[in-house]
């Protein structure tokens, strides 16, 4: 049962996919009739500079899309990590994307879960979709919005003539998912 409101912030380099994984989050809950923000933060330099997003998840309407404690954190690379693990909530999740980071966030108060996200995505022989990985990774964490809702969320994102990138990229999510499984 949902709470009445989940906050998520996805953090990571620009290019590694971080605001993609909240609009599908966000476009998810949508979906299955929530109330849903998403609110995207990057530097000017786009791939390879710092890039996160906030969403909010709610039953309810949300009146104001910041977030200041979020309830978890997907972090794709260690400056995010820096930079946000302190903002979690008490009790709060990490999700880690442990191909990138070295080290273990220093809170201990927080429960984290590793997923070598990159490692997955070379397992299908491609070059990216670790977000991918770490999406299906925050579904089996929380389990709060339907994993067939999601996947038809990675089915919709990649028309024309991306659609092709769509089965692998559901793979990615379901590798995920088996992380956290494990």
């Amino acid at each position: 049962m949902m709470k009445s409101c989940d906050q998520i912030i996805i953090a990571g380099s620009g290019g590694q996919g971080a605001l993609k994984i909240g609009q599908m989050i966000a476009q998810a809950g949508l979906d299955e009739g929530k109330e849903a923000t998403w609110l995207p933060s990057y530097g000017a330099e786009m791939r390879g500079g710092t890039a996160n997003c906030s969403v909010i998840i709610s039953d309810h309407e949300i009146p104001y899309p910041m977030i200041s404690k979020p309830d978890c954190c997907v972090i794709m690379n260690l400056p995010s990590m820096l930079k946000f693990e302190d903002r979690i909530s008490p009790g709060g999740t990490m999700i880690v994307n442990s191909s990138l980071i070295p080290q273990s966030p220093r809170r201990t108060d927080l429960r984290v879960f590793y997923v070598p996200a990159d490692a997955a995505v070379e397992t299908e022989h491609v070059s990216v979709g670790a977000n991918m990985v770490m999406l299906g990774a925050w579904a089996a964490v929380y389990g709060k919005l339907g994993f067939q809702t999601l996947l038809d969320v990675i089915a919709h994102s990649f028309t024309g003539k991306k659609a092709a990138y769509a089965e692998v990229n559901q793979r990615l999510f379901r590798k995920g998912m088996e992380y956290i499984a494990k």
